[in-house]
């Protein structure tokens, strides 16, 4: 599923789709304000996507402190304050895609 349609998808979908991944998953609820069931999902995804989306929930949030410790452990660096949320959620999930 590309990062366009993950969006559609959580934007006007109830649940997310079947067969995306953990990762997806995640993402699909952070985008479709669920950062709860997101940041307790993104917890299980044991590989770096899972903390990088964890970063990203914290920098929603605006704990910047815990997102650059989460953004570490995935190896990326924290975006500059110019880059915005929603480009930052369609980078991550083109990654996954």
């Amino acid at each position: 599923m590309t990062a366009a349609e993950l969006a559609e998808s959580a934007t006007s979908d109830p649940e997310p789709p079947a067969g995306l991944s953990l990762a997806q998953q995640a993402l699909w609820l952070a985008k479709a304000s669920r950062w709860d069931a997101s940041h307790d999902l993104c917890q299980d995804v044991p590989d770096p996507a899972g903390a990088w989306i964890h970063a990203y929930l914290h920098r929603e949030e605006g704990d910047l402190g815990n997102a650059s410790y989460w953004y570490h452990r995935a190896g990326q660096t924290m975006p500059a304050e110019s880059v915005t949320l929603a480009e930052e959620w369609s980078q991550i999930a083109s990654a996954l895609s």
